[in-house]
């Protein structure tokens, strides 16, 4: 009879623990499940933002530059000129030096010039343009020919005539493209500095607008 009981018992204990293995067995699996229904479920969402922002300060540095040269040229230039005479001619030639410098004045940029639209920056500069127009040294004038007298005015109308002919023959298109190509360069360079993947610079004109995007 207490073998039987005894049997009974162990019979008991066996059907709890099996009861108690495919609970926990149960328990286990629905954890699973929820918890990968839930991985399912959820995103991670990743938000790139790629706005640069220009601050006002920054803005004034580039500014504060002021004029800002990217082409210097030097030019030597003769003029002559004739006085008629009774019985002769009176001559006067001279050789002018001058060092011509080409650029633009940050100052005279205009409000909006420079756009930023995430990583692309546009700006818009001012035309490239004579930085001094006192650029004959004379000081470095000669007279190679000189035949009779000739007064102050008269030497004064022959420097005018030389500034007014040097700033024709050296403001010309090829050395305006030129500082362009330069000014380009470096203002690109400033704004790949500040972050900006794209820069597009244009430069004010009193025909067009020249647009370079590299």
């Amino acid at each position: 009879m207490n073998i039987k009981k005894a049997a009974l018992s162990l019979l008991t204990r066996f059907k709890l623990q099996i009861t108690l293995f495919l609970i926990a067995t149960i328990a286990v699996v629905t954890l699973i499940v929820w918890a990968g229904r839930t991985i399912e479920t959820s995103s991670l969402e990743i938000v790139s933002d790629n706005n640069i922002d220009i601050t006002p300060q920054q803005i004034q540095s580039i500014k504060a530059i002021g004029q800002w040269e990217f082409l210097a040229v030097n030019d030597e230039l003769m003029v002559d000129t004739t006085r008629k005479g009774i019985f002769s001619d009176d001559h006067l030639v001279r050789i002018y030096y001058g060092t011509l410098r080409l650029g633009i004045d940050m100052h005279r940029v205009k409000t909006g010039w420079i756009e930023a639209h995430g990583d692309t920056v546009i700006v818009k500069l001012p035309p490239i343009d004579l930085l001094d127009d006192d650029f004959i040294d004379e000081t470095r004038t000669k007279s190679f020919y000189e035949s009779g007298k000739w007064n102050a005015d008269a030497k004064k109308a022959m420097l005018a005539k030389a500034y007014k002919k040097m700033r024709a023959r050296c403001l010309s298109q090829s050395n305006i493209n030129i500082a362009e190509n330069n000014a380009d360069l470096q203002m690109r360079n400033i704004m790949k500095a500040m972050g900006f993947n794209n820069v597009v610079i244009r430069f004010e004109s009193s025909q067009d607008n020249k647009h370079k995007n590299k």
